[in-house]
């Protein structure tokens, strides 16, 4: 992910200090630990060559890679779907990948068909012909969510309001938003807090080293979406995560429901090794035991 991108000389330079919980969050978490809390981490997508003698076996065939993500990995953010609006038997394919590990979740990306280039204007067949092969996920589906451009200001929030409100009820949803004035006028994203969670819609966290607005710490339902944007495995990338820990910690007590952790990092060379880091802190910090992926090729942190 490009986004938030700066140079090398300039990470030095960056306060990645978490914002403070808002007190908005209060009215969303409950406050006592979640019993059935479920922590999902992953990467945005599995056709990674660099991982070939990593976390996947050398010599396996590109056609081989989900079979070898979905034991390595508890979700994906599938990027895959901004670019084409699959056909159900293709989601089904994927989907039966998963078969015998019931808690992956896969978490589609709108089309940008819909989300980057239509004004939302004209898109309930492309709507559709997404949904409906999304679903075919089934209980391996997982959020769904619509980033929307950075170049989508608040002064069109009525058609995006309207579109997420014509969605269906029965499948989850977060929304991406990236323009800066969604972010610098306290009374804009308190209006989109408030209908995010009147609709039972999350708000995506971007933790991008050149946008540290869009890192803004606010729930609109008891789930957090994280999309943590890496820099090379860069010293800063473990204090970033280490930062995390302590929020996803905090929030682990206060009661939120799932956490979805999505790293990115150039290519996604390096997700695995950070997956493997953030876990160990986090079960270190919470007492979980969640199963990290197997590094076939030890790295040194």
């Amino acid at each position: 992910m490009d986004f938030g991108k700066v140079t090398a000389k300039e990470l030095d330079q960056i306060n990645f200090t978490l914002p403070a919980d808002p007190a908005w969050n209060q009215q969303i978490l409950p406050s006592n630990r979640d019993r059935n809390l479920q922590v999902y981490i992953g990467s945005p997508r599995w056709g990674v060559k660099e991982w070939l003698g990593k976390i996947y076996p050398k010599g396996i065939k590109d056609t081989q890679f989900l079979d070898y993500y979905v034991h390595q990995f508890n979700t994906i953010e599938l990027n895959a779907t901004h670019y084409q609006v699959f056909e159900p038997e293709t989601i089904s394919r994927w989907a039966e990948k998963a078969i015998g590990v019931p808690f992956f979740k896969f978490c589609p990306k709108f089309p940008q068909s819909i989300s980057h280039y239509s004004s939302f204007e004209n898109v309930e067949d492309t709507t559709n012909k997404f949904l409906a092969g999304i679903v075919e996920f089934k209980h391996h589906l997982g959020p769904v969510f619509l980033q929307v451009s950075e170049k989508y200001s608040p002064e069109r929030r009525d058609q995006l309001f309207n579109y997420i409100a014509s969605l269906p009820k029965d499948v989850r949803f977060f929304l991406e938003v990236r323009h800066q004035d969604w972010f610098s006028g306290a009374k804009v994203f308190l209006e989109l807090l408030q209908f995010l969670k009147e609709q039972k819609v999350g708000l995506v966290i971007t933790d991008t080293a050149g946008r540290r607005d869009c890192a803004h710490m606010h729930l609109s339902v008891p789930v957090c979406f994280v999309r943590f944007v890496a820099n090379s495995l860069h010293p800063t990338d473990y204090t970033r995560i280490d930062e995390w820990v302590n929020r996803l910690t905090y929030w682990i007590e206060k009661g939120v429901q799932e956490i979805y952790f999505f790293i990115h990092t150039h290519n996604e060379v390096h997700s695995p090794e950070l997956a493997v880091y953030l876990i160990n802190k986090l079960n270190e910090a919470t007492g979980l035991k969640l199963k990290k992926p197997e590094l076939l090729q030890q790295t040194l942190f």
